[in-house]
């Protein structure tokens, strides 16, 4: 099974660039402390990097 991520809104989009903005959205988080679980993948790794110090990754089993 693949592993599954939770992610969690921690900091306001306000300032952020356009395309962080853009990714926040792209998760599926919309207000501060809304979260999400995605499957693990590249392209999911690629767009917590771009917002890493907004957001917090918790891992579940």
């Amino acid at each position: 099974m693949a592993t599954q991520l939770k992610l969690t809104l921690k900091r306001s989009t306000i300032g952020c660039l356009k395309k962080q903005k853009a990714t926040i959205e792209a998760l599926g988080l919309k207000k501060i402390g809304s979260s999400k679980v995605h499957n693990d993948s590249a392209c999911l790794q690629g767009m917590i990097k771009v917002v890493s110090h907004l957001i917090s990754i918790e891992e579940l089993n």
